[in-house]
């Protein structure tokens, strides 16, 4: 019998847990893999000389790892902890999280309709229209039920996940502002900029002093709110050239 084993790509992070330590390197498990072996030399542990490799790894200790090499033909894998920054160990644990919280929620859904479909076939699904599990949900609850409309899911379980959705994931909400010099040269000036600047839902315009103002405004996402954003200064632009107004933005 020929065994097909899955190995990961060179740079791929990976988590690692270590489960024996020698004098030049440790070896590891994949749990991504199927508890897949993988080797880490010494040299590969942190940027520096190590002259004892236990006061940097232990026995049991999960690492967010790169791996650096792979031999298809040996089914052999080289892992690395120092290729990895803060930044991308952060990604990768909190892609992990959202992995987990994914199928937890999914789960929830599943029992609540008694729905026996094997995990995987409704995972499946999901994934073909969501980078992930987690994403699906997050969808949900940012922009409405309408995002599982091409997904073909029961109608029970289909209803129970955006229920879910919509009670246990908060929206994410991003703050996007600018600064602009506006003046206004008429003989009703005050009242010109009073018209030009007035406000709006979820924007707050912040006076710092003639004739620089703030505007800020929070929305789900940073392109939305970049794009309502400069929908607001367009109208003020449009506003200020009728207007005997002068206007500019940081935005240009």
């Amino acid at each position: 019998m020929i065994w097909i084993v899955t190995l990961p790509d060179e740079g791929e992070l990976v988590i690692a847990v270590v489960k024996k330590i020698m004098p030049y390197g440790a070896f590891c498990i994949l749990p991504e893999y199927n508890d897949l072996e993988a080797f880490i030399h010494i040299s590969e542990v942190a940027p520096r000389w190590i002259k004892n490799i236990h006061e940097f790894i232990s026995e049991g200790q999960r690492h967010v790892v790169s791996v650096h090499r792979v031999d298809r033909e040996k089914n052999q894998v080289d892992i690395s902890i120092k290729r990895v920054n803060e930044e991308e160990k952060k990604r990768k644990l909190e892609l992990i999280r959202n992995e987990k919280r994914g199928s937890k929620l999914l789960e929830l859904a599943m029992t609540a309709v008694k729905l026996k479909t094997d995990v995987r076939v409704i995972r499946d699904e999901i994934e073909s229209h969501f980078p992930d599990v987690y994403t699906c949900f997050k969808e949900i609850s940012a922009e409405g039920p309408e995002v599982m409309k091409k997904v073909d899911l029961p109608k029970a379980l289909k209803e129970k996940i955006i229920e879910i959705a919509q009670k246990n994931i908060k929206k994410s909400v991003v703050y996007v502002d600018t600064t602009i010099t506006f003046v206004c040269y008429g003989s009703d000036g005050i009242n010109d900029l009073k018209k030009a600047l007035a406000p709006q839902e979820d924007v707050t315009i912040q006076y710092l002093g003639a004739p620089k103002y703030k505007i800020s405004l929070t929305a789900s996402d940073y392109k939305n709110g970049q794009k309502r954003l400069d929908k607001i200064l367009e109208g003020i632009k449009g506003f200020a050239q009728k207007n005997n107004c002068d206007f500019s933005s940081e935005s240009g």
